[in-house]
């Protein structure tokens, strides 16, 4: 008889492909209960951290110090968001971690619990002891406020960072910046590149490419959809060029400019066999609906895209696209955390209708590691509970589910990001 489902993936490492692990927040030894909850997913119920088109802002909610942790700091999060399931998933985390698991935060613990928070925090070896604890073998991350970050050198051996491309998708003027504040141009010189036309800045992004591994950075990062829609036409060279150089290029001409670059970058991507991470759903709702990407696909089948977040509220579409574009995989990454009833809907749906069981991966999106702890300990639970119920419903057998259950959690990241025999053994998961 085949080990019970539940007790297979509770023992089965995690390959987590996405997170928001920086130097600046992992390595901070000031933390507190309040920036737990303010820099995370938590967070967003209060206040989101990206604009839309007709708002500004001065700065990232995000990446902001916190003052001190107060019931009445808290309570927005507790109480007026409490039903949320970014609330459930990280109060669950932080009392399971800091507390007696007692999977609620009230006006009797919370002194308590931020008390462990600061102390915890303090110890050079906690995040690590975190991540052991959660299972976890390798994280690749998304550093964006660095995109030419060696997270390997910067966070651990343990680690693999990607390239987000969103300031080189804006990089036409030397102050023109991304929604994260980072300019194409001085990421450039950071590497002995200084391109004085557009010529050489094309010719960069190749070096930018090349240089890659370098920095083990294993994959690029398109999160235009906080910038832009993700509808990336056929490049119009000429328009493209007329952005250079102008500090308030056209709309036509930025956009030329940005679908130029991402297309050169998703050819070069596909030249060298790096995957192309997207962001699809939420964000810029109105331009990130997956089937703008589609022409995007279709023109780079050699590209290997991992389209993110089950393009949620999107997801049958995105299914569908992953049917038919053989060179889509599918990042469930965030959806499982923005809705776990969804998920686990899609999930069914995934399993039933993907062409082949290497397509789907995950990984937890967050910022600190009591998040990163929750949503590794989310994605065991439904992953298990929909195997359980393929099995219960007779659909394949229990060898069968082990195997898919291998693949989401751990195989299918390991060969698509070729880390090869980068993964540790088995840390404790308890």
């Amino acid at each position: 008889m085949p080990q019970p489902i539940r007790d297979f993936i509770a023992n089965t490492g995690i390959v987590d492909v996405h997170e928001h692990h920086m130097p600046e927040i992992l390595l901070n030894r000031d933390v507190n209960l309040l920036q737990l909850f303010q820099q995370s997913y938590a967070g967003w119920t209060q206040a989101r951290p990206y604009t839309l088109p007709s708002e500004r802002r001065d700065s990232d909610p995000m990446l902001v110090a916190p003052g001190p942790t107060t019931w009445e700091a808290l309570a927005p999060f507790l109480v007026k968001s409490g039903a949320n399931s970014f609330v459930r998933n990280l109060v669950c985390a932080i009392t399971e971690l800091h507390g007696a698991g007692e999977g609620t935060i009230t006006r009797q613990n919370w002194e308590a619990l931020d008390a462990s928070v600061r102390q915890k925090h303090q110890r050079p070896d906690w995040c690590r002891e975190v991540l052991r604890r959660a299972g976890i073998e390798q994280l690749i991350t998304d550093p964006y406020s660095d995109p030419l970050l060696d997270a390997r050198r910067a966070l651990g051996d343990n680690y693999d960072s990607v390239v987000r491309i969103n300031a080189f998708a804006c990089g036409w003027h030397p102050e023109s910046r991304d929604h994260n504040g980072n300019n194409a141009l001085s990421l450039l010189r950071r590497l002995g590149l200084n391109p004085t036309s557009f010529h050489d800045y094309l010719a960069a992004l190749e070096q930018l490419v090349d240089g890659m591994a370098s920095r083990h950075q294993v994959a690029l990062k398109n999160a235009l959809a906080y910038d832009r829609d993700v509808a990336f036409d056929e490049p119009d060279e000429k328009l493209a060029r007329q952005a250079w150089g102008k500090a308030s290029p056209s709309p036509a001409e930025r956009k030329a400019f940005g679908d130029l670059v991402v297309d050169r970058l998703c050819r070069l991507a596909g030249e060298r066999d790096l995957p192309m991470q997207m962001h699809l759903g939420t964000a810029i709702l109105r331009g990130s609906h997956p089937m703008k990407a589609a022409g995007l696909i279709e023109r780079h089948p050699r590209t290997r895209f991992l389209l993110m977040h089950l393009a949620y509220p999107w997801s049958r579409d995105l299914l569908g696209m992953a049917f038919v574009y053989r060179n889509v995989w599918l990042d469930l990454t965030w959806s499982l955390l923005l809705s776990p009833s969804h998920f686990k809907l899609a999930l069914h749906e995934a399993i039933e209708m993907l062409p082949d069981e290497s397509r789907m991966m995950f990984g937890g999106d967050n910022w600190h590691v009591e998040e990163t702890f929750g949503t590794m300990k989310l994605a065991r639970q439904l992953v298990g509970e929909v195997l359980e119920e393929k099995l219960v419903a007779g659909y394949f057998s229990g060898e069968d589910a082990q195997r898919l259950a291998e693949k989401i959690l751990r195989g299918n990241a390991i060969s698509f990001f070729n880390l090869g025999s980068k993964t540790n053994s088995l840390p404790e998961n308890k």
